[in-house]
């Protein structure tokens, strides 16, 4: 049985690894917008980390819609059905074309919506101007999403590192140049990292495009005859896809009203400030057992499609533990150092504010080292029962869970004293609680008779 259980181990981190290493070049993207940001102005960071609220929301419909082609490749695959693979992957890319063209219409509402959200005076043109500028990355990430997905779906995970490789490489020259005004550009501040992510993504974008429509992905897969819209593919892949789409949309929109609220606490800038630190530092955590998930999605798929529910079902558990053994590990660090992580945003040229900053983050950090092991649970379960189809119920916990437990009791007590320990405290139990809902349906098995692909 030992030996079985590191077999599994060792195939899905075979799988993992890459994935881990993408995903934590993508979440070192952001964290070097954000220290850049907080050396060029702490107001930035805040209103930087408020502008990823809001825009994530839509945002994370569209990427992860996209992204559930990895699914239906998966499932293909195992099914040995590879030429649907091709008309699969131009389903999401029509699909990411639209959503990101039609994210532009944001732009010209940014002012109207960053004025009703009501933060300070200092922030609020700082959250306008990095809104508008990031809204040109729609596009681009919508279509990393999908290449990457048809990558991950085989089990060529190798590939979608070095997809996000060249983003990251691009982003962190660009936000050096535009934030800063290096090598004769000027200094657009918050602007400018907006700016960088928007192209340094367009550089991922035209790399994946690349590697997806090689002559041999033709051979084997159809990508490039499969180009005629499908309509039956198309709803069978907005079925499943919306769902899973709704559900990090839905997530995202919690956690942006949760944080405008943090915003408008009595010390709303030094509260939206550290939360900002925090969350990416969390990021940091989280996304390496992110990259476990997917891969307990992928080969869960590919035993669905191969009619293999038994060793699905024990891949995910063999997930759970890697990534358990993982988070416990970096846990402690944020216990045991705290200040090792605040330092990578110190700007000493707003001692008042940041002084309140390096109060609140040590103890907001031991929220995090308590929720972000049941995170990963959440996790694991949720990816594998999206792997299976469960796209639906997965997307109800997303809409009901959230606001009684984390939103409302936020608003709630947004005028205490302490308030933003009190929130975040709310938001561990959240957390926690969706955790146990998402581990009682993968045990109740129905995943296991459900299929993206047919039926």
């Amino acid at each position: 049985m030992q030996t079985k259980r590191t077999d599994r181990w060792k195939t899905l981190l075979r799988l993992a690894w890459p994935l881990i290493i993408a995903n934590s070049f993508w979440n070192l993207q952001l964290t070097i917008d954000r220290v850049f940001l907080g050396q060029y102005s702490t107001e930035a960071l805040a209103a930087a980390m408020a502008v990823m609220g809001v825009f994530w929301t839509p945002m994370a419909l569209l990427q992860q819609t996209a992204a559930y082609l990895m699914t239906f490749v998966a499932q293909y695959f195992g099914a040995k059905e590879t030429r649907m693979i091709g008309p699969a992957v131009w389903q999401a890319l029509y699909l990411s074309v639209a959503g990101g063209l039609l994210f532009l219409g944001l732009i010209p509402m940014a002012d109207t919506l960053f004025t009703m959200i009501g933060h300070s005076s200092q922030v609020r043109p700082l959250e306008v101007e990095y809104f508008q500028a990031i809204c040109y990355s729609a596009l681009p990430t919508a279509l990393v999403a999908a290449c990457s997905s048809f990558f991950s779906g085989l089990g060529n995970t190798r590939t979608v590192m070095w997809i996000n490789c060249v983003g990251l490489i691009a982003n962190v020259i660009l936000d050096y140049v535009m934030i800063f005004g290096k090598f004769g550009f000027p200094a657009w501040g918050v602007a400018g990292a907006g700016y960088a992510t928007a192209l340094a993504t367009w550089c991922s974008a035209i790399y994946a495009l690349y590697l997806v429509f090689q002559k041999k992905h033709e051979q084997d897969f159809a990508v490039r005859s499969g180009w005629q819209v499908n309509w039956s593919l198309m709803k069978r892949y907005l079925r499943f896809g919306l769902p899973s789409g709704l559900q990090w949309a839905l997530e995202g929109l919690a956690f942006t009203v949760f944080l405008i609220f943090v915003g408008r606490m009595t010390n709303g800038d030094a509260a939206l400030a550290s939360s900002g630190i925090v969350v990416t530092v969390m990021m940091l955590a989280v996304l390496p057992p992110m990259g476990v998930a997917q891969a307990v999605s992928i080969q869960l798929g590919q035993y669905l499609g191969d009619k293999k529910a038994d060793l699905a079902e024990a891949c995910t558990w063999s997930g759970l533990q890697l990534s358990l053994m993982y988070i416990f590990t970096v846990g402690l660090t944020f216990l045991l150092f705290p200040h090792f992580y605040l330092n990578w945003f110190h700007n000493p040229t707003q001692q008042d504010l940041w002084n309140q900053v390096s109060i609140i983050v040590p103890y907001l950090l031991m929220y995090v080292a308590l929720f972000t092991c049941f995170d990963s649970m959440n996790l694991i379960f949720s990816f594998a029962l999206k792997g299976a189809g469960d796209t639906r119920f997965v997307t109800l916990v997303a809409l009901t869970v959230p606001w009684p437990l984390m939103v409302a009791p936020t608003w709630f007590i947004k005028d205490w004293d302490g308030a933003v320990y009190w929130a975040w405290g709310a938001a561990s139990f959240y957390i926690i609680f969706q955790s146990f809902i998402f581990l009682a349906r993968f045990k109740g098995g129905k995943w296991k008779s459900m299929s993206v692909i047919h039926g």
